[in-house]
């Protein structure tokens, strides 16, 4: 079970370093946390949404697909939000805030552990198409798997992770994220293109206005295959947020869109893995669910999300060795949990399954994605073991 003190000194701390989040819970027992006095609007529904909010409304902050509205009086922005799709048929929603669910909270046996190398990625095959891999996440550090890449060397500078915004000397609880995913992707498909989006900071925490951005990006000129999102959060009313819901939906029209389900050991549905558009993948310990894993009917697939493998930032904090192990001494690699990491391991499948038949990748995941002859487990879905 969860620590209830370690996840109350966990959220205090997020909320000290995050000055505008608030924790909304309409129905006690079920919190969300949200960006406050903010409302996420469509842009089509931008002139109606601003019209039935005049009288709060302080500046509007426009983008692609997307504005944020925020409000200058203290007004619940849940129930507003509610009020505007409910009744006016608007795509309106509180800016959630959105968290990359690796399995580091539950004390220093959940953070990355340093690591020998694991198997590189293997060598393409030859006739291979091309396929390209985005992913949303904290963005990529250079390693050597990858970084003489010709894709990586256009985006390097863009995307390059901040491993100690804070200076405390120590690497944030997420940085090496988007590293580690992109490791796991190119173990499982050797020869794709990486595109990273960075959404979420090293801290592992982001929300839905800079997703949004990501996703229309990508919709409009990304041309990604498939797409991972190694995060998510839960919704103040439990239902997905109509800006989100849109946006994924507009992209799924030719990428496969793979998320976590989040790792609260809960069925609650985690969002925008619970998405329809969206394959949602659960965690494994071997051949069972992974304690932390979330689960439920909106669960498609599950994979490997214990003690994974992957490449790594390098690093080197503060802490003294242990029995001469440094338990913060990062050269390039290390071993994780969480069903952060399971959702790359079911993207790359379908990823290198495209690239291998030279079919699209929505034609990839129906086939990995069949029951027919497949294990199966409730709550979980398809079963990758291996």
């Amino acid at each position: 079970m969860f620590d209830e003190t370690v996840q109350a000194a966990r959220l205090e701390r997020l909320l000290a370093r995050h000055r505008d989040a608030v924790v909304a819970e309409p129905v006690r027992g079920r919190p969300a946390l949200l960006r406050r006095d903010q409302l996420l609007v469509a842009g089509q529904d931008l002139p109606a949404a601003e019209d039935l909010v005049r009288r709060w409304h302080d500046v509007t902050e426009d983008g692609p697909g997307v504005a944020r509205v925020r409000l200058r009086a203290r007004v619940d922005v849940c129930e507003l939000a509610a009020e505007l799709h409910g009744h006016h048929g608007l795509a309106v929603a509180p800016n959630h805030l959105v968290h990359g669910q690796p399995m580091w909270w539950t004390g220093p046996a959940g953070r990355p552990r340093p690591a020998a190398p694991p198997a590189p990625p293997g060598a393409p095959g030859a006739g291979r198409r091309p396929v390209t891999v985005a992913v949303l996440d904290t963005g990529m550090s250079p390693h050597p798997w990858y970084e003489a890449t010709d894709w990586y060397a256009a985006q390097r500078a863009e995307v390059t992770e901040v491993l100690d915004a804070d200076l405390d000397y120590e690497l944030d609880a997420q940085a090496g994220h988007g590293t580690f995913i992109a490791g796991v992707l190119l173990r499982h498909a050797p020869g794709i293109r990486v595109r990273a989006l960075r959404v979420i900071g090293g801290d592992g925490v982001g929300d839905e206005l800079d997703v949004l951005r990501a996703l229309a990006w990508l919709s409009d000129r990304g041309r990604a295959d498939v797409a991972n999102l190694s995060f998510g959060c839960y919704t103040y009313d439990d239902r997905p947020s109509p800006v989100v819901a849109r946006a994924v939906a507009a992209l799924a029209r030719r990428t496969v869109v793979v998320a976590c389900a989040g790792n609260h050991a809960s069925d609650r549905p985690f969002w925008p893995a619970a998405l329809k558009h969206v394959i949602a993948v659960a965690a494994l310990d071997g051949e069972q669910r992974a304690w932390f894993s979330d689960h439920g009917w909106w669960v498609d697939a599950c994979a490997p999300g214990v003690e994974v493998a992957s490449c790594f930032v390098s690093f080197d904090g503060p802490r003294p060795p242990v029995h001469g192990i440094d338990p913060d001494a990062f050269a390039g690699y290390a071993t994780w949990s969480g069903t952060s990491f399971a959702a790359p391991a079911v993207a790359g499948r379908i990823a290198d399954l495209a690239a291998a038949d030279r079919i699209s990748a929505s034609l990839a995941a129906a086939r990995l994605l069949d029951p027919a002859g497949r294990r199966v487990s409730p709550d979980l879905g398809v079963m990758f073991t291996t």
